[in-house]
C-alpha cells in the first residue's frame, strides 16, 4: 500500500516537473538510503527525500477525501431543494445510489490514508531506528547526556507513534478550510461571515493550545526519563538492595520521582484539556447558530430551504480538521520536541568515519604524551603517558587504586577519547579505523564483565552471524575453558542468560576471556582479568598471555595479583595519574624494591590488594 502510493505520488510529482537525477542510495533492504549515512544536520532533508513521494500522493489522496467528504452536503441539498419541490422518486434513488457510492469510495481512500500514515510511522523506526541506537551506544562514551540513556530509542517510538496516528491527517485536511469556507459563502454571506468567524476562533484555540503544551510536554519527557533512569539503576543493584536491606528506601525513592511524573503528566494533560473540551463544545454550538442563520434567510426568502443543512455539513467539516489537531496538538508538540532531542542526540554522537580501510596492524603500539578525561568532565585522570610495545611484548600496567590503570586501558582500545596525545597502532591512530574495523584486531577484558543473553558460543564469537566454529573452540581452548563448555547441559549451545546469570563470577570472567582472545586480536588489554579466578584460572590465563606474545600479538594486563604478570616482559608503574616507571620488568621490580627499602623514599605505595598483591 505504502509502495503504491509512493509511486503514484511520484507519477504527480514528476508530471509537475521535470526533475532532476538524484543519486540512488540503498539499504540493506534494497529501497531508499540509509540516514546513518548522512550527517545528523541533513537529517530532515533526508527524511524529507525519501518520504517526499509518499507525502505528495497522500496530499493528492486527502483532496479527494475532502472533496467526497462535501457528498452529504450536496445530497442533502439536492434532496430538499430538487426532490421535495419535484417529488420524483426516480431522481431520489439515483441521487442516493451517487451518495452511496461516493462515500463508499471516501471511506476506501480514509482507510487507505490511516494504513500508509501507519506504515509511515513504521518505514521512519526501521530508517533510524540503527542510526537511533548507534548514537545511545556511542554517545556515554562520548559526552553523555543526563537522565535516560535510552531516551532517544522512546524518543523515536513517540515519533512513531504521531506519525501514525490522526494527526497528521488534520494537517493533510487543513488547506481546503478556505474552500469550505468559500463554498458556505456561496450559499450566502452571512453563513460565510459566521464561519470564518469560527474557524478564526478555533485556529485562535489552536495556537493557545500549543502555548500551553510545550512545557509540559518537555517537563513530561524529563521526568521519564529520570524515572526510566532509576529503574535503570535499581535493576543493576538487585544483590546490593536485597543484601544490604535497602528495598523501603529505593521504594520511598521511587515514590518521590513516580510522584513528580505524575504531576507533570496531569499538568500535561490539564494544560491542553479545557481547550480541547472547548473545541468541541464550540463546533457543535457553531454548527447549531449556522442551521439558526440558515432558517433565519430562507424565512426572508433569501435562499432555499437546502441550505440549512448543507451549511452545518460544511462547516462541520471545516472545522473538523482543526478540531482533530487541537485534540492531538499535545502528542505533536511531544513528537515534535522528542525529533529534535534525536536531532541533538545524532549531532553529539556523530563521529567521522575514515574513508580508507587499513591493513591489519601487526608491528606495533604506541602512546604518546596521552592525557585522558572521562567523557563530559573536564578534569584530567591521566596525564601525558608515553610509551611504546613492539610485537611479542607483554606489558603489565601496576599501582594504587585510581592511579589512572583502568582509564588508560579505556583509551587502549579506543573506549575513550584521547583528551590530549594520541594512540596509534602501527604508526596509525585508533580513529583512522572505523569500531567495526578496529574491533577484531582488539580483545578487551573490563574490569566490570558484562555478558550477553545468548549461548556460550555467541558471546566468544561476539555475536557474529555466522562465526566460523573452529575459531570458537580455539579461543576456548586458548581461555582453558574448552572442558568446562563441554561440561555444560549442551556445551556451546548452553545460553547463558540475561547478564550471565547462569554463571558464576569466574565462569563469565574466563568467558570474558575467551572473548578477548577470539580471532586472535593482535592487540589484548585485560583489566584485572584474574580478579575471580581460582588457582586453575590462573594457571589458563598465564598459558593464555604466553600464546598471545608467541604469535606475536601485543598484551596488556592492568594487575594487582603478581601471577597475571608473570607471563609478561614489561612492567609500568602507575600513579596519581602519571607513569613513575616503566621499562623490563626484572628492572622495575628491582628499582622498586630498592626504593622500598630505602627510607621515605618508596616510589609507589600501593594498598595491599591481600596475600600476594603486588607491593
Amino acid at each position: 500500500m505504502l509502495d503504491l502510493v509512493r509511486w503514484f505520488g511520484r507519477k504527480v510529482v514528476q508530471s509537475m516537473r521535470r526533475r532532476r537525477p538524484e543519486p540512488v542510495l540503498k539499504d540493506s533492504g534494497g529501497e531508499d538510503f540509509r540516514i546513518k549515512e548522512l550527517p545528523a544536520s541533513a537529517l530532515g532533508a533526508a527524511f524529507w527525500h525519501w518520504s517526499r513521494d509518499v507525502m505528495v500522493g497522500l496530499a493528492v489522496i486527502s483532496g479527494i477525501i475532502n472533496l467526497l467528504a462535501l457528498t452529504g452536503s450536496f445530497y442533502m441539498l439536492q434532496v430538499y431543494d430538487r426532490v421535495l419541490g419535484s417529488r420524483s422518486l426516480p431522481t431520489l434513488v439515483g441521487l442516493t445510489l451517487l451518495m452511496l457510492m461516493l462515500y463508499a469510495l471516501y471511506g476506501g481512500l480514509d482507510a487507505v490514508r490511516s494504513q500508509v500514515m501507519a506504515r509511515l510511522g513504521g518505514r521512519i523506526d526501521r530508517q533510524l531506528r540503527s542510526t537511533v541506537l548507534s548514537a545511545v551506544l556511542r554517545l556515554p562514551l562520548r559526552s553523555p547526556l543526563p537522565g535516560d540513556s535510552l531516551q532517544p530509542v522512546r524518543d523515536l517510538d513517540q515519533v512513531r507513534a504521531v506519525m501514525s496516528g490522526g494527526g497528521p491527517a488534520a494537517l493533510f485536511d487543513m488547506p481546503w478550510v478556505p474552500v469550505y469556507l468559500a463554498l458556505i459563502f456561496s450559499l450566502h454571506p452571512y453563513l460565510g461571515v459566521i464561519a470564518t468567524l469560527g474557524v478564526v476562533v478555533m485556529l485562535g484555540v489552536t495556537l493557545l493550545t500549543e502555548r500551553r503544551a510545550h512545557a509540559p510536554a518537555r517537563a513530561v519527557a524529563k521526568s521519564g526519563g529520570e524515572r526510566q533512569a532509576f529503574l535503570d539503576v535499581a535493576r543493576r543493584n538487585l544483590e546490593v538492595i536485597r543484601a544490604h536491606g535497602l528495598e523501603p528506601a529505593f521504594l520511598r525513592r521511587w515514590a518521590t520521582v513516580s510522584e513528580q511524573h505524575m504531576d507533570d503528566l496531569v499538568r500535561s494533560v490539564e494544560g491542553p484539556g479545557p481547550l480541547v473540551s472547548f473545541s468541541r463544545i464550540f463546533r457543535m454550538s457553531l454548527q447549531s447558530l449556522i442551521l439558526a442563520v440558515g432558517a433565519y434567510v430562507v424565512i426572508r426568502g433569501e435562499a432555499t430551504g437546502g441550505i440549512i443543512i448543507a451549511s452545518s455539513i460544511i462547516t462541520g467539516r471545516a472545522l473538523s480538521p482543526i478540531e482533530s489537531a487541537i485534540a492531538n496538538w499535545r502528542g505533536m508538540v511531544a513528537a515534535r520536541q522528542a525529533y529534535g532531542r534525536i536531532v541533538k542526540v545524532l549531532q553529539t554522537g556523530q563521529t567521522r568515519e575514515p574513508a580508507n580501510v587499513l591493513p591489519p596492524p601487526h608491528s606495533h603500539l604506541s602512546v604518546d604524551a596521552l592525557s585522558l578525561a572521562p567523557p563530559g568532565v573536564s578534569r584530567v585522570v591521566v596525564q601525558n603517558v608515553t610509551f611504546e610495545l613492539k610485537a611479542g611484548d607483554g606489558l603489565g600496567v601496576i599501582g594504587p587504586s585510581a592511579s589512572g590503570k583502568s582509564s588508560l586501558a579505556r583509551a587502549l582500545v579506543g573506549v575513550w577519547l584521547p583528551y590530549r596525545g594520541t594512540v596509534r597502532l602501527d604508526g596509525a591512530t585508533l580513529d583512522h579505523w572505523s569500531p567495526e574495523q578496529l574491533g577484531p584486531h582488539i580483545g578487551f577484558l573490563p574490569q566490570g564483565v558484562e555478558i550477553f543473553d545468548g549461548t556460550i558460543a555467541e558471546n566468544i564469537a561476539r555475536l557474529e552471524v555466522q562465526p566460523d566454529p573452529a575459531k570458537i573452540v580455539a579461543a576456548a581452548q586458548e581461555a582453558g575453558i574448552h572442558e568446562m563448555i563441554l561440561a555444560m547441559p549442551e556445551d556451546y549451545s548452553t545460553r547463558v542468560g540475561l547478564a550471565g546469570a547462569a554463571l558464576s563470577a569466574g565462569q563469565k570472567q574466563r568467558l570474558a576471556l575467551a572473548r578477548a582472545l577470539y580471532g586472535n586480536p593482535f592487540l589484548i588489554v585485560l583489566d584485572e582479568p584474574n580478579s575471580n579466578l581460582d588457582a586453575d584460572g590462573d594457571a589458563a590465563l598465564g598459558r593464555a598471555l604466553a600464546r598471545v606474545r608467541e604469535r606475536g600479538g601485543i598484551v596488556i594486563v592492568v594487575a594487582h595479583r603478581p601471577s597475571a604478570i608473570g607471563a609478561l616482559n614489561k612492567l609500568m608503574v602507575m600513579a596519581g595519574g602519571q607513569v613513575q616507571a616503566f621499562g623490563e620488568k626484572e628492572e622495575v621490580l628491582a628499582r622498586m624494591t630498592q626504593k622500598a627499602a630505602a627510607p621515605n623514599l618508596s616510589l609507589v605505595a600501593p594498598q595491599s590488594q591481600g596475600k600476594g598483591a603486588l607491593q
